[in-house]
C-alpha cells in the first residue's frame, strides 16, 4: 500500500538566486552596476509581498564566494551597494515586522559592512512577521566544510562523542541550523544552475527557473510561481497514497 499522503501545499520558506542584474544592464547599453541597484529596489517589492503569498522565511544569494573574481569596480560597487541597502532600510524593515540574518562568511567583509549587518540584525531581532536572510560571501561548499571544522572540533575536545557526529550534528552547526528548509527555490535570467547555494538545505526543495531577469521579477510572477508550487506533489523519499 502507499504510504499517507505527505505532500506540502505551502511554500512557506522560499529562496531566490537573483540572477541577471549585469545582462539586464548591458542589454541597454548602461553599467553594471545600474543593474545591481535597480535589483537592489525589486528586493524592496518583493520582501513587501512575501507576506501576502503566505511566505514566512524568504532567503536572497545577494553575493556568493565566487563572486570575488568580478572586477574590482563592481566588488566594491555592490558593497557600497548593500552598505546603502542596509543604512536606507533598516527601520522600514523593522516597523514592517522584517527580522533580518545573514549567512556566509563575514571575514573577508569590511568592518564598517560587518558593523552594519550586526547593527540591523540587533535592530530586527523581535520581528516576527517575516524573516528576510541575505546570504553574503556565502557559497555552499563553504558553509558544509566550515561547519565539518566545527564538527571536528567539538569531536577532538571532548564536547561530542564521535558516534554522535552525524546529520543533524552537522546541520546544528550550519548557517541556517535555526531556520527551516527551503520549500522553494528559484533563480531568475534563465541559468539552470544551482550555483553552490543552499547544497544541504535543498535537498528536497522544489526549484523554479525562470528566464526573467531579477530587474524584471515582479510580485505577480512570484505569487504565479507559488500558486504552481501548490499543485506540485512532495514526497521526500515516501509515496503519496492515490
Amino acid at each position: 500500500m502507499a504510504a499517507k499522503d505527505i505532500t506540502t501545499r505551502t511554500a512557506s520558506h522560499v529562496a531566490i538566486i537573483m540572477d541577471g542584474n549585469g545582462r539586464w544592464a548591458t542589454s541597454r547599453g548602461w553599467p553594471r552596476l545600474v543593474g545591481h541597484r535597480r535589483g537592489a529596489n525589486k528586493v524592496r517589492a518583493i520582501v513587501r509581498a512575501a507576506p501576502g503569498l503566505g511566505i514566512k522565511h524568504l532567503t536572497i544569494f545577494a553575493f556568493s564566494t565566487e563572486n570575488w573574481k568580478r572586477s574590482t569596480e563592481e566588488v566594491l560597487g555592490l558593497m557600497a551597494l548593500f552598505a546603502r541597502y542596509i543604512r536606507n532600510e533598516a527601520e522600514k524593515l523593522r516597523e514592517a515586522g522584517v527580522r533580518v540574518r545573514f549567512i556566509g562568511s563575514r571575514d573577508r567583509l569590511d568592518p564598517v559592512i560587518q558593523e552594519l549587518m550586526a547593527g540591523i540584525e540587533a535592530k530586527t531581532r523581535d520581528c516576527e512577521r517575516l524573516t528576510l536572510t541575505v546570504a553574503i560571501n556565502y557559497g555552499g561548499r563553504d558553509e558544509i566544510a566550515r561547519a565539518a571544522k566545527k564538527l571536528a572540533e567539538d569531536v577532538a575536545a571532548g564536547r561530542l562523542k564521535p558516534e554522535e557526529a552525524g546529520e543533524d550534528a552537522l546541520a546544528a552547526r550550519l548557517d541556517t541550523a535555526d531556520m527551516p528548509d527551503p520549500d522553494l527555490i528559484i533563480r531568475t535570467s534563465g541559468e539552470t544552475r544551482t550555483s553552490n547555494f543552499l547544497l544541504w538545505q535543498s535537498a528536497y526543495a522544489e526549484y523554479e527557473f525562470t528566464p526573467t531577469l531579477w530587474p524584471d521579477f515582479t510580485p505577480e510572477e512570484l505569487a504565479a510561481i507559488i500558486d504552481r508550487f501548490s499543485r506540485r506533489e512532495r514526497r521526500f523519499g515516501g509515496v503519496v497514497s492515490a
